[in-house]
């Protein structure tokens, strides 16, 4: 999913912007890149400092965001505070991926940050959890240029549906639906959309820990009108945002995964 292009634009652009920001991968040829998880955080102040743990970088500004290479975790919705994990809902788990998985979860752990081993022994997987559940799975990829980036939303479905998933978002956002590890992914860039089954329906993403996920476009009405098309419907209608001159609305895909759409301000 990844490219060296990619990996060497972001290392640039995070050098040149220093810590104030972390530039989003470009826009895939249906105006969609990847933008941001939106968490509910019981406790804003105990996640931030996790992800900051790991490797994120403040948002200028803005006190409750984090940035890392390829998209910004929100970690506040209003005042409302998520009733139950990723796990148990239709986004089990997101994923990062970074060049070492154990020399990056040392750094982690001296900074606090409690680090769960990958599975069946695995040294280049780990998790790490919030502790009002959110799960991130850790990967590793030795060629990156990069000590951490966003890799992956990992989603788990009724095995019936996950072709259909996997064709409606390639097809929403403009993605390329394949086979990787014997397994459906799309890639959209900046993220890899990746489906598991399981035996029952997972529960909506609105209102859990991790409410939603963001995508942004370049052309906020075209998509929009492109979506509604499709036979998509709003969850409301597009609105901007006066301080930030963003504008935004949701969708909500046929399983119950939140979405929101953003085209960010100048």
């Amino acid at each position: 999913m990844k490219t060296a292009l990619f990996a060497a634009l972001l290392l640039a652009s995070s050098v040149a912007a220093g810590t104030a920001n972390a530039q989003y991968a470009p826009f895939n040829e249906a105006g969609v890149t990847m933008g941001h998880w939106h968490l509910a955080s019981k406790d804003a102040e105990a996640n931030k400092k996790i992800f900051l743990g790991m490797g994120g970088q403040p948002v200028t500004g803005n006190a409750q965001s984090v940035l890392f290479p390829g998209m910004r975790i929100n970690l506040t919705l209003g005042n409302a505070a998520g009733n139950g994990g990723s796990q148990g809902s239709v986004v089990n788990h997101v994923g990062f991926i970074v060049n070492n998985v154990q020399e990056q979860v040392a750094k982690w752990k001296a900074n606090g940050v409690a680090v769960l081993p990958g599975g069946n022994g695995r040294l280049d997987q780990a998790y790490v959890e919030t502790p009002d559940g959110l799960r991130m799975e850790i990967l590793e990829d030795k060629n990156q240029a990069m000590p951490i980036q966003n890799e992956h939303v990992h989603l788990r479905l009724l095995e019936a549906d996950i072709p259909k998933a996997q064709a409606w978002y390639a097809k929403t956002f403009g993605g390329k639906a394949y086979m990787r590890n014997n397994a459906p992914v799309v890639d959209i860039p900046g993220v890899q959309i990746r489906f598991a089954k399981d035996d029952k329906a997972q529960a909506p993403t609105k209102g859990r820990v991790l409410d939603h996920f963001g995508f942004d476009v370049k052309d906020h009405a075209a998509f929009v009108k492109k979506i509604e098309a499709e036979g998509i419907k709003l969850d409301e209608p597009p609105r901007k945002n006066a301080a930030t001159g963003s504008t935004i609305t949701y969708i909500t895909d046929p399983w119950g995964s939140r979405i929101e759409i953003v085209q960010r301000g100048s």
